[in-house]
């Protein structure tokens, strides 16, 4: 028996896979931390035998206070190295890294301060994907279009920056960058990421601490040969570099602030190819040993956007009562998960910020609060990116803060294709062939046409042919007719 077999090349995503590492730094010794902040910028990553090393820098800031009460600030830079492993990496992949900072500790030993950043890491890996399948030969086939998602993989770089003026104010001591995405366009020869950055500010006015944030809008073009109008895409922008410079007006109370951004977008662009594979398949004359192979794609689809205010009572890290002064809300944040729930989905998830507040005797201090919600969402299986951003926060009754929240969502939906197709055959032994030259079967109810061709062992072609009447899938009672020519 002879067959004929191809075999499918593409280039995809390969499989995922997440790995955590912690980053230390180390600080003189501070009197009170009122405000940490580790910000990770990637600098590569490389897929080994089974590992992938992914390696940048992280950037500490902390504002403290000293011994005298002065507010102060110190930064610092520290390069890391990271593995991640797993047996099914090799050399001619190639890995896209998403980092994340999940947490910032501080510790005291001695005269030092440390800042201990979790960072998690959410690693894609893309190569080629190539696989045997049948397509042919001296069999009946059921032929079917199995359907893989091929990927192509581009970058670019872009600059974005705004000018605007806020209140009068003294040394900037720290910022914060969060990337929200508005638009992902694809056309012809380019993909078009469009989004906003929030840039949060902290700064001294006299002896006051204050915030303020800023919504800067990007664009970035990238081109690609692969992209064309509907083409389905995900994009991930980062913030490699960002540039603060403030400028005062005395006369008028009045500072300006100018904000440039350096931005790096990472997408890839999904395509869908059909295959023309065969599902099953059988022998008149011989029994056949099928091999199957499961197939397994994932990709992107569309993306739904929302916006919600919420509200409620903050969890506070520390006391708090009517003698502080509340006075700026820094470090804004949040993270969500999709749960499903008797009402629905819904993002459930967190709002998190620093709360810097000055009590009594003028001393200050920094509380971090957490805002928790659930937002009824219309999304099945879908990432979930969110962005915090406006939040304010109110002593209304002593001891408890209510705060306000704005959030900007992003659900993604997570396109799946899978198939099960025939990747080879093999034959057995003779099938024995009836010598009669009509015979009449009872079928199952609810057969199709191929279901029942199989067990007839007979192409669907002759089946239809002797029984012109016969509807699928099979009702009960019915009849199926097979003529046999005979020879004298």
């Amino acid at each position: 028996m002879k067959t004929q077999t191809e075999t499918f090349r593409g280039y995809g995503k390969l499989f995922e896979m997440t790995a955590q590492t912690a980053v230390e730094c180390r600080f003189p010794e501070v009197e009170t931390a009122l405000s940490v902040q580790a910000c990770a910028r990637l600098a590569g990553a490389e897929a080994g035998n089974g590992e992938v090393r992914y390696y940048g820098r992280v950037h500490f800031s902390i504002v403290y206070e000293d011994a005298e009460r002065r507010v102060c600030r110190a930064e610092k830079g520290v390069e890391f190295t990271a593995v991640a492993k797993d047996e099914r990496v090799f050399p001619a992949a190639s890995a896209r890294v998403r980092l994340a900072v999940e947490n910032v500790s501080v510790r005291r030993e001695g005269a030092s301060t440390f800042l201990t950043a979790l960072l998690g890491a959410d690693i894609s890996l893309f190569g080629e994907q190539s696989f045997p399948y049948l397509a042919g030969g001296e069999l009946v086939c059921r032929r079917e279009p199995v359907r893989v998602l091929t990927a192509h993989l581009v970058s670019g770089v872009a600059e974005a920056e705004d000018d605007f003026e806020v209140g009068a104010m003294g040394d900037i001591l720290q910022h914060s960058e969060t990337v929200h995405l508005t638009a992902l366009a694809c056309d012809a020869g380019s993909v078009a990421v469009e989004g906003e950055v929030f840039v949060g500010i902290l700064a001294m006015k006299g002896e006051d601490l204050v915030s303020f944030e800023r919504l800067v809008p990007f664009r970035i073009e990238i081109p690609s040969d692969a992209s064309h109008a509907g083409c389905r895409a995900e994009a991930d922008v980062s913030v490699a570099d960002v540039q603060i410079r403030a400028d005062s007006d005395e006369e008028k109370g009045k500072c300006s602030l100018a904000v440039v951004l350096t931005l790096r977008a990472e997408a890839c662009l999904y395509e869908e190819v059909a295959v023309d594979a065969v599902t099953d398949a059988f022998s008149r004359e011989n029994k056949v040993a099928l091999a199957f192979s499961d197939l397994a794609c994932e990709g992107a689809g569309e993306t739904v956007r929302l916006t919600e205010r919420v509200s409620g009572r903050a969890a506070l890290s520390a006391s708090i009562d009517f003698s502080d002064t509340l006075q700026a809300v820094t470090l804004q944040r949040a993270e969500a998960n999709l749960v499903r729930t008797e009402s629905g989905m819904r993002a459930e998830g967190v709002a998190l910020a620093t709360l810097l507040v000055r009590g009594s005797d003028g001393s200050r201090r920094g509380i971090e609060m957490s805002l928790p919600f659930s937002v009824a969402v219309q999304a099945e299986r879908a990432s979930v990116s969110v962005l915090a951003c406006g939040m304010s926060a109110r002593q209304r009754e002593e001891g408890s803060i209510d705060a306000e929240v704005t959030l900007k969502f992003a659900l993604t939906e997570r396109v799946k294709l899978s198939a099960r197709f025939v990747a080879s055959a093999e034959a057995g032994e003779a099938v024995r062939e009836s010598d009669s030259a009509i015979s009449v079967y009872i079928p199952r109810a609810g057969d199709g046409l191929w279901e029942l061709s199989k067990r007839l062992n007979k192409s669907p072609e002759e089946v239809t042919a002797s029984n012109p009447d016969l509807e699928f899938p099979i009702r009960e009672g019915q009849r199926v007719i097979i003529y046999r020519k005979k020879s004298v």
